[in-house]
């Protein structure tokens, strides 16, 4: 393995390139749609690459790491002509899981190999090389690429085929917007009997309801300082991903609806970009409605 690809510098993608950048022994090409972002990656010891089909051609293995399931499917767009065997290429992305074996599909019948490898953690994760990946698809193509992945987090696990790694950070994703939900409704009960939100943190400290959510976004929650480390657009985007696999496989968990509804009216009230925990406010603005 010679040149590593990285296609996405966003937030997660910049860190994220800049781990392989520093612990690769070979060339990393990274692209972008925005050219600072390849600017920074340069200046870091990346080499920029003139387009997606640049690092198609030349990467022995080619990582994306983009928004949403139409940009995926636009980079693999650009890519296919392109690919051939030998290569692997791993979507980070998170998106609906049925577009990522859709395209999956597309890509073996080139040679290649594509793997679905979503991430868990945010951006301080990212910068420190301690997300959690999991990993959908041919398991050789894992132990090959195991060592670049392990440039990125410290936690790796193969969760089945094409596909599988993406259902499992829906499941991941949503059973944490669960989890602050029911934070942000017991905060509001708190708050209607006179308990401060650094003494109800301290009280489920005593028991068995403590969570890392209640802990890491406590200080926030406190100070009402939302900015972002996952956006509730974002935490958004997966609990409706979440809801159409329900629908397609015909499961009926009413938790998943009553996130969902949350998250739509955080969206209405134009509170997308704020972190998740943001959703406090919505139930706590609903909570007498």
């Amino acid at each position: 393995m010679k040149t590593i690809g990285f296609i996405g510098l966003g937030l997660m993608g910049e860190a994220m390139s800049k781990n392989i950048v520093a612990k690769f022994d070979g060339t990393v090409l990274v692209y972008d749609i925005n050219q600072d972002a390849i600017n920074r990656l340069v200046v870091a010891g990346a080499k920029g690459a003139a387009s997606i089909e640049d690092i198609a051609r030349n990467a022995d293995v080619v990582i994306s790491m983009v928004p949403r399931s139409e940009h995926v499917r636009e980079v693999y767009h650009q890519m296919m002509p392109y690919l051939h065997a030998g290569q692997i290429t791993i979507d980070m992305s998170t998106i609906d899981p049925s577009v990522s074996v859709d395209i999956s599909q597309q890509v073996n019948k080139t040679g290649a190999v594509m793997l679905d490898a979503p991430v868990v953690k945010s951006v301080p994760a990212a910068v420190k090389a301690e997300l959690g990946i999991y990993i959908g698809g041919d398991k050789a193509a894992w132990e090959k690429v195991k060592p670049v992945l392990a440039m990125m987090g410290c936690n790796q696990i193969h969760m089945g085929d094409n596909g599988r790694g993406l259902v499992m950070k829906m499941l991941h994703n949503v059973l944490v917007a669960g989890i602050q939900n029911s934070v942000n409704e017991m905060l509001t009960a708190a708050d209607h009997y006179g308990i401060s939100k650094a003494n109800f943190h301290q009280a489920i400290s005593y028991g068995g309801a403590t969570n890392f959510y209640l802990d890491s976004k406590i200080n926030s929650l406190i100070s009402e300082d939302y900015s972002t480390a996952f956006s509730l657009q974002n935490m958004s985007k997966d609990v409706n991903i979440m809801k159409t696999m329900l629908i397609e496989c015909g499961l009926h968990l009413p938790g998943v609806n009553v996130v969902k509804n949350v998250y739509d009216r955080g969206l209405e009230t134009g509170i997308g970009n704020e972190d998740f925990c943001a959703t406090y406010k919505v139930v706590h603005n609903n909570a007498k409605n």
